[in-house]
């Protein structure tokens, strides 16, 4: 997805808020300036990090706030599973409380509110617009055999664990797979997260092998590059997912929440809407 303008403003106003530094400000303004025409947001903020880790070395780490989250959704995980359980369509709630846990991003909010995040659940359904899409993708899910989750937040991956549950319920012959980042990027969960929440019970952990918040097909390792190729299903989370991944040539479903105007101004829906949108070769 080509980065605009009204994006690139944004992305270097979050700079000036780290930093009001005007060699590492005229650094990361070139950058912006000089980006390519393919350069997605989640790869300038990975270059941003060369160059803040050159003037000021590495950054605060996310792993308090990482694992606030991942146990803040842990305790959850018995209330929110028995929701799912005693729903109407447990693979459809499911669905929808994943997507809920996208909205723990600390890259794309300036402030996550813990009250805020627990409200979304009283709504956990589809919303209207989501029917066709979900049709496609469980006939998909019916006829595939390999299935990819691409995951973004911690917190969200419990969710994320929750929802695959269902999905071998609901389609058992599928073998599934989860792409987690490769090193510690915000609070993007990485192998260990993955791990600390047992969603290795549920999936094969593959990593993305970069501190990259999306996927950039060109950056990963060959072992993701051929499961994101041989995948029949993938479910890519996040606004940094279907940022770098939209419009590269592959049939995608995408399931996020719109937490910034760029994305609220696209989809023409209030801040914090659920998405789940199907990408087409």
């Amino acid at each position: 997805m080509r980065v605009v303008e009204s994006c690139a403003r944004c992305l270097f106003d979050k700079q000036k808020h780290l930093s009001d530094n005007e060699e590492y400000l005229k650094e990361i303004r070139d950058i912006i300036d000089h980006r390519g025409e393919d350069d997605t947001s989640p790869y300038l903020v990975y270059l941003f990090r060369g160059v803040y880790e050159k003037y000021f070395g590495p950054r605060e780490p996310y792993q308090e706030v990482k694992k606030k989250y991942n146990d803040l959704v842990l305790g959850m995980e018995d209330a929110v599973r028995s929701k799912i359980e005693a729903s109407e369509d447990p693979f459809e709630t499911a669905f929808a409380c994943a997507r809920i846990g996208n909205y723990i991003d600390f890259g794309a909010m300036n402030e996550v509110d813990e009250e805020t995040f627990l409200s979304l659940f009283d709504d956990a359904k589809l919303r209207d617009e989501d029917r066709k899409v979900m049709d496609s993708f469980a006939d998909q899910c019916r006829r595939g055999k390999r299935f990819l989750l691409l995951a973004d937040n911690c917190g969200e991956i419990v969710l994320d664990k929750l929802f695959l549950e269902q999905l071998h319920r609901k389609f058992p012959q599928l073998t599934v797979s989860v792409m987690v980042r490769g090193s510690e990027v915000l609070n993007d969960a990485t192998e260990e997260d993955a791990a600390y929440v047992g969603m290795d019970k549920v999936a094969k952990i593959v990593s993305n092998g970069q501190p990259i918040a999306g996927t950039v097909y060109a950056m990963l390792p060959e072992p993701a590059k051929e499961v994101l190729d041989h995948a029949d299903v993938i479910l890519a989370k996040g606004q940094g997912n279907y940022e770098s991944l939209y419009g590269q040539g592959r049939h995608i479903f995408y399931s996020f929440l719109c937490k910034c105007d760029l994305f609220t101004g696209r989809f023409q829906v209030p801040k914090l809407t659920g998405i789940f949108r199907e990408e087409w070769e």
